[in-house]
């Protein structure tokens, strides 16, 4: 896992780019935290809501490929129940559901005092193809 951590940290240019840290992935679960900053902010000086869906789909993804197949999203819905301003947020995705096509998973995001801030639902396609860090997979680049 130490190396699908690796790998999906450096590969995603854009959760880099968001300045979000993957922290944990593990068989179908994955902990990813984000320390809100100015530019994740809107008009309304809250996390904007695509920075939170950002962060729940990044850290679906390590979860969804925690498997070593290559899995994608193929559906997605969030609700989000509180808003947040400051500090750091933490999302952890979980498997629900996983057999041979399809992975069914639930993103939680909390703020610091363990506020749930939005919740998010993900369905995820798993191809027949390996990672590259898995043994047998495609070769690095």
């Amino acid at each position: 896992m130490k190396e699908a951590k690796r790998f999906l940290q450096e590969k995603d240019h854009f959760a880099k780019h968001a300045g979000i840290e993957l922290l944990v992935v593990e068989a179908g679960y994955a902990k990813a935290r984000m320390e809100i900053r100015d530019f994740h902010l809107n008009g309304a000086n809250i996390v904007h809501g695509g920075a939170i869906f950002t962060m729940a789909d990044f850290v679906f993804a390590a979860a969804v490929n925690s498997h070593d197949q290559i899995a994608v999203g193929i559906n997605a819905s969030i609700s989000y129940v509180k808003a947040a301003t400051t500090g750091v947020l933490v999302a952890e995705a979980k498997e629900i559901s996983l057999n041979r096509k399809l992975g069914n998973y639930i993103v939680e995001i909390r703020d610091e005092q363990d506020d749930l801030i939005a919740v998010f639902q993900g369905t995820a396609y798993r191809t027949t193809k390996k990672h590259q860090w898995a043994e047998g997979g495609l070769p690095l680049p």
